[in-house]
């Protein structure tokens, strides 16, 4: 069975989008007083009111465009989303590579550096902590990252399109995911000896598939 990769995450519930820039700069208040909160205090202690008071705003302008803490969340898990993506693909754009193992470790290097400078993110990461289906209804969040990178690593090696490619990288993000917060629960700033088995890790399972795929 072909696993769809999901190219665009689903956007957050919002009761509706903000248009003026006010309303824009109110709203990525919330949002970077749920980043806080959820680092100092976890998600079950998060609140609506709690994110009002520290974004400094009515709690009715909260109500104005998220219906709860999880829809907030969600859309704290999208801004992360897109900053990771973008980041990987700046550093795409600015550094070369000598093939697609060199990107493995990038994309690994950019997780690890959000998870340390990130807020929110470390307490959040793609949304697993809060619902497996955050970011999508349907695919669970790991699906849909897998979906993104994907579509970056098509983009910038031509790897060739097929269900086994995304299989292959469904897996390896499963398995970075697991390796990865083995690594930060080691050590807050993730164990350098850990983030290196799962660069290793990962590069040799998708050698494994290339190779295999190309035979």
């Amino acid at each position: 069975m072909c696993i769809q990769p999901v190219e665009e995450p689903a956007e957050a519930p919002l009761r509706r989008q903000p248009t003026q820039r006010r309303s824009v700069r109110r709203v990525e208040r919330m949002l970077d007083a749920c980043a806080d909160l959820l680092d100092e205090i976890g998600y079950d202690a998060l609140s609506t009111t709690r994110i009002a008071e520290r974004a400094g705003v009515a709690i009715g302008s909260v109500y104005q465009f998220f219906p709860d803490k999880r829809a907030l969340t969600q859309a704290l898990t999208l801004r992360h989303v897109e900053m990771f993506v973008s980041r990987i693909g700046k550093r795409f754009m600015a550094e070369d590579y000598g093939g697609w193992w060199d990107a493995i470790d990038a994309i690994v290097d950019e997780y690890v550096e959000m998870h340390r400078s990130v807020p929110g993110f470390r307490s959040l990461h793609f949304g697993d902590v809060v619902d497996l289906n955050l970011l999508d209804a349907v695919s669970d969040n790991n699906t849909v990252i897998a979906g993104r990178l994907r579509g970056l690593l098509l983009q910038e090696y031509g790897l060739a399109d097929s269900e086994e490619l995304d299989l292959a990288i469904l897996v390896a993000v499963e398995a970075a995911d697991a390796v990865l917060k083995l690594a930060f629960r080691r050590d807050p700033n993730g164990a350098p000896k850990i983030v290196a088995e799962a660069k290793r890790l990962i590069r040799s399972y998708l050698n494994r598939q290339f190779v295999n795929a190309s035979t």
